[in-house]
């Protein structure tokens, strides 16, 4: 009896495979060795080159063989494919919002926060340490939950001696998380596509939308709308599309804070200074549009060369002015109102990267991904020129210009200058501008004479 026992355990601890299987497994390696076995080729070679394995595991190279998964789906063009898609967007992105916190579940966790603060207490601003804080979490509902990951109270703490966390900082996490997946879900809602980027018919469809929404842009006229969509759109692509690929991915949206700028406008008590800084502004974008209306000269939508170099009292250089018709989109050898803003973003913001590589393609000739003291020599020319016509005696030779200039910007290569080089100095922005703006041009020349004015004022204001 003991026997039979111990023989039916070893049967039961032996791997059972089927006959099914061991059958279909032959079958398959028979017809790929008469298919495609050469007179040379031995069954080893076959076995490695199909890697099927020399000590069983026969279930599971069968399997491997059954299907190679699809990891690609193009995007139906059929009507009733694309509508099946539409309706699968819509009821995915429904699911997420309800996913989302409300204001009174952050309100309610402020409470609970407060209410379950670590010792030693403090009035003014109360802190939490980690036990307390896994305490409130498990008491609030599974969407506050997900938000507190162990890391992102690791991420808070500020070396409290006594391993705590500032109440209002965790608050003012959660407000800033419910804010990127309201606005991630409602930017999603006129991705069109469905492929996690705004075109800009799309980023047109949503600030178009939004106006009516903005307390600080209701005296915007509406005949208005069509040029301010426009000139905020532009803002976004500019910094965003540097490439110019037309889309920008939703989540570069939401990192960039533009998206905040925009949003402040439903401010009803915004500050008068910050309104005349902010881009998205009724008062900025009038004045850009004012602007753009004055230059244009002979009123027909457009910017000649001639209107344009006009633009800030004519400081920029002739050579400049020809190389950005050269370089920019034209319509009949004149520039519309988006290639006039592009324009006038380089300029406004020269340091950022996206307008170093704006300001780079016009000051490249030849198209070559560097710049040469060649290049420098020819814009420099187009300086002097304006320079001849002014009331300044000193005007510098070229090479203590192109000395100062390799100095300030240090390039890899000695006598070439990219647009890496121009970035990574942290100076591109005035290297550019002293040989295109001669109002630069004279500050940089004159910085010495100008810093005693400027630190006397200083004292005097610290007085």
């Amino acid at each position: 009896m003991d026997k039979i026992v111990e023989n039916l355990k070893k049967q039961l601890e032996k791997p059972k495979i089927t006959t099914t299987e061991e059958n279909e497994f032959d079958l398959f390696t028979k017809f790929l060795r008469e298919g495609h076995e050469t007179p040379h080729q031995d069954a080893a070679t076959l076995n490695k080159k199909l890697h099927i394995p020399r000590d069983g595991a026969l279930g599971h190279a069968h399997h491997h063989f059954t299907k190679i998964p699809k990891f690609y789906e193009n995007i139906p063009t059929d009507p009733l494919g694309r509508k099946l898609r539409e309706e699968a967007r819509a009821l995915f992105l429904h699911r997420k919002s309800q996913e989302i916190i409300s204001s009174d579940e952050a309100n309610s966790l402020l409470t609970l926060l407060e209410e379950n603060a670590s010792a030693p207490l403090d009035p003014e601003s109360p802190k939490i340490n980690y036990d307390d804080f896994m305490r409130v979490v498990q008491k609030a509902t599974p969407a506050i939950a997900n938000l507190f990951p162990p890391t992102i109270f690791a991420d808070l703490y500020q070396n409290d001696p006594y391993g705590r966390v500032r109440i209002l900082d965790l608050y003012q996490y959660t407000m800033r998380k419910m804010w990127y997946h309201h606005s991630r879900m409602g930017l999603s809602l006129y991705d069109s596509i469905g492929q996690g980027y705004l075109r800009e018919s799309d980023l047109e469809d949503y600030i178009y939308e939004l106006i009516p929404t903005m307390h600080q842009l209701s005296q915007l006229q509406e005949t208005f709308y069509k040029f301010y969509v426009c000139t905020a759109v532009r803002k976004f692509f500019f910094f965003l599309d540097p490439l110019r690929t037309g889309r920008i991915a939703i989540p570069d949206i939401l990192c960039s804070g533009y998206l905040d700028k925009l949003l402040e406008l439903r401010e009803e008590d915004a500050e008068p200074d910050d309104l005349e800084q902010n881009w998205f502004s009724c008062q900025s974008a009038s004045k850009i549009y004012t602007r753009y209306l004055q230059l244009d000269k002979d009123h027909n939508g457009l910017l000649s060369r001639d209107e344009l170099a006009k633009y800030n009292s004519s400081t920029l250089t002739p050579v400049f002015i020809i190389r950005v018709f050269q370089e920019c989109l034209t319509y009949g050898g004149e520039m519309d109102y988006k290639s006039y803003l592009d324009f006038v973003l380089a300029l406004e913001n020269r340091n950022s990267p996206q307008s170093l590589r704006y300001l780079f393609q016009i000051m490249d000739i030849d198209n070559k991904g560097y710049l040469h003291p060649g290049d420098l020599n020819f814009f420099y020319r187009g300086m002097i020129q304006m320079l001849s016509t002014r009331p300044l005696t000193d005007i510098p030779p070229f090479n203590n210009v192109q000395n100062e200039i390799f100095d300030m910007v240090k390039p890899v290569d000695s006598m070439r200058i990219t647009l890496k080089d121009l970035i990574n100095c942290g100076q591109g922005g005035l290297v550019l501008s002293i040989l295109i703006d001669i109002g630069s041009f004279w500050t940089y020349e004159n910085r010495e004479s100008l810093i005693p004015q400027t630190s006397t004022k200083d004292d005097s204001i610290h007085v």
